[in-house]
This record gives structure tokens, C-alpha cells and sequence, in this order.
């Protein structure tokens, strides 16, 4: 019996861009303009709550390898060893439809393949195609799950 994970290979990051998981690099001021600013899901999200929520979170991030500037972001909130969630992926308007999102959130996924999870979720509005070419699916049985809004 194999060890190795069946996942779909994702696609590689375009030339002049690189992965990172180091939560020094990213632009905490560039991604929380981008959240609270460009997104249908973090409209308005204050500051403080944005930095708790990456402090408490791995941290990832596509950058230009010619100037550092970052061009993507995403966090997941896992115990590192069952469950994870993928939030705020985020690619800035300059660099899509090159690729980067969708081999962004492979780079991602294959990070997290060695804690042995037996799942990652997400949510998204807009993207189920770009997710599926990674091996997401809707759930299977969406009536077992639930949720509470604080909100």
C-alpha cells in the first residue's frame, strides 16, 4: 500500500511569480485594502478583526520575484491534523487569467497534504470551477452540516 496522496496536479505557477507560506511576508496593509475593499465576503471588515483572523491562521502568498510585491493571498484555519478551512483567497485584478489563483490554491493544498486532514472546506459565490480543477466537490451530504451566524 502507498503513502502517496491521490491529488490532481495542479498547475505551476506562472513565470515571475513564487509561493510562499511565510506570514513575514505578507503586506498585511495591501491585503487588508484588498478584503475590506474587493471582496463580497470581507466588505468593510475592520482592521483589528482582519489581523486576529490572520494571526490565528497559516498564512500564504504569491509574489512578483522581480519586485516582492505580493499579488495573492489566502489563509487557512486548521488544527493541523483533520480539519481545515481555506478563507480569503484573494489574487489582485493585474495578475488574473494568468493562472496564478488556480495554481496559488494548489500549492496551498499540496502544503497542507502532509498533516494528514481528513478534509479542507471552503466557500465560494464564484470560483467552483477553479477549485474543482483541484479535487474540490460540493459536499456529499450537504444535510450534515450546519452553521451558526453570530451575525
Amino acid at each position: 500500500m502507498s503513502d502517496a496522496l491521490d491529488l490532481p496536479e495542479g498547475p505551476g505557477l506562472p513565470e515571475g511569480y513564487e509561493f510562499s507560506a511565510d506570514p513575514a511576508r505578507v503586506d498585511v496593509d495591501r491585503v487588508h485594502g484588498w478584503l475590506s475593499s474587493d471582496t463580497y465576503w470581507a466588505q468593510g471588515r475592520p482592521r483589528d478583526k482582519h489581523e486576529r483572523a490572520m494571526a490565528s491562521s497559516l498564512n500564504f502568498g504569491v509574489y512578483a520575484t522581480a519586485s516582492g510585491e505580493q499579488v495573492a493571498y489566502a489563509r487557512v484555519v486548521t488544527d493541523r491534523a483533520l480539519f481545515a478551512w481555506l478563507a480569503d483567497v484573494y489574487v489582485d485584478p493585474s495578475v488574473r487569467g494568468k493562472g496564478v489563483g488556480t495554481a496559488f490554491v494548489g500549492r496551498i493544498r499540496d502544503h497542507l497534504a502532509p498533516f494528514g486532514l481528513s478534509r479542507l472546506l471552503l466557500a465560494t459565490e464564484d470560483a467552483h470551477e477553479v477549485y474543482a480543477r483541484l479535487g474540490f466537490r460540493p459536499l456529499e451530504r450537504p444535510e450534515q452540516y450546519m452553521a451558526h451566524s453570530f451575525e
